[in-house]
């Protein structure tokens, strides 16, 4: 009856981890979310939900990113999945697979890793019954 349709970007950013900040865990954000500092663990937001993450020039993430609105200007080692929107900017370095829906990629980006594109989750699954003789 509704259709569920594309979930527009996150505007404002409500957390941010500063520089010279260290975080060791995982961070589940709502929202947006800008890292200038690092984290050691897994990013993404509370149960799913659509967010922005912007990992900026001197941030760094060691572990896995899973937002669905993603801009990276630092470092990211891990897998990192954009499940909307990925903006790769010229100093981006993600070291690890990185799965995308939209991809922006500027001159300059590092992707030491897969890209494999993602299409919007429509796929029917087909039951296949067993030929009786």
């Amino acid at each position: 009856m509704f259709k569920k349709g594309k979930s527009p970007p996150q505007k404002r950013i409500d957390s941010l981890i500063g520089a010279g900040t260290t975080v060791h865990g995982d961070v589940a954000f709502t929202g947006g979310l800008r890292i200038d500092g690092a984290v050691y663990g897994k990013v993404e937001t509370t149960d799913n939900q659509p967010g922005t993450l912007v990992v900026s020039e001197h941030a760094r993430i060691e572990g896995e990113a899973r937002v669905s609105h993603m801009v990276i200007n630092g470092t990211v080692s891990g897998p990192v999945t954009a499940n909307d929107y990925l903006e790769l900017q010229a100093k981006a370095r993600v070291n690890g697979d990185v799965v995308y829906r939209t991809l922006e990629m500027h001159v300059g980006a590092i992707v030491q890793g897969k890209l494999v594109h993602s299409e919007p989750e429509s796929a029917s699954v087909v039951e296949l019954k067993r030929a009786e003789h």
